[in-house]
């Protein structure tokens, strides 16, 4: 296969994410909660695995009347803060006019993180929060904390897209990425288990969940705060 055929075929990956999202929506609009996220971390899966792809076959030259960035854009609106927003707010877990507001904020918000030019720095985190709502809320939906906790988190999470914080990427942050891969794996593995489990998981499953989600949450911030620490010694 050339090398104009294996960037081809990195941006039809990249485009699954379309399906994928069709059948998240699908089963969302029939409060499958369970086969919802697992569409969802399958489109994460994707997300994760098609960036490294685009780069190694160069598909900015190889094949450049794609623009893949645009399409992974649109599909991560979709599988990262439509979806889940649609799902916080149909579950219950957070309706009225407090659900009303959170999600209005969550999906205004991200279009405007998205559409940010300066989103990425300069080691390849984030500066801001990156609106990944999808693991977020699926979160939520396995610890269903009270309505208070979940509207905090959530307009805090939307105040933190608009920060200089900064938030990793598992795969390309490359300081401490040795420890935040194998976490950001072993997170993806916990949510499949709680969604397979219907968001029964036991205890302890949870609690793991939490605790990898608060690291990757943190660890950029941490990041920054050790940065800083250096060099005022």
């Amino acid at each position: 296969m050339t090398n104009r055929l294996k960037a081809l075929s990195v941006h039809l990956l990249t485009a699954t994410g379309t399906i994928l999202s069709m059948l998240a929506t699908l089963a969302a609009v029939n409060a499958q909660w369970s086969l919802m996220f697992l569409w969802l971390l399958f489109a994460l899966l994707v997300d994760g695995v098609d960036g490294p792809l685009a780069r190694r076959y160069n598909v900015k030259s190889n094949w450049p009347s794609y623009d893949g960035v645009l399409m992974d854009l649109i599909i991560d609106y979709l599988t990262y803060v439509f979806i889940p927003a649609l799902a916080l707010f149909n579950s219950g877990l957070l309706n009225g006019w407090i659900g009303w507001v959170t999600i209005f904020a969550v999906i205004y918000g991200s279009v405007i993180y998205f559409s940010d030019t300066r989103m990425k720095t300069k080691d390849n985190s984030f500066s801001g929060f990156p609106a990944c709502w999808n693991m977020v809320v699926l979160v939520i939906f396995s610890v269903q904390p009270h309505w208070m906790v979940i509207t905090i988190v959530m307009l805090g999470l939307v105040a933190a897209m608009f920060t200089n914080l900064k938030f990793i990427h598992p795969v390309r942050t490359e300081r401490w990425r040795s420890l935040s891969l194998p976490i950001a794996l072993l997170w993806t593995a916990l949510a499949a288990n709680v969604a397979l489990q219907d968001f029964n998981a036991p205890t302890w499953v949870n609690w793991c969940l939490v605790l990898a989600s608060i690291y990757l949450t943190f660890a950029g911030i941490a990041q920054q705060f050790f940065a800083k620490k250096s060099k005022n010694t």
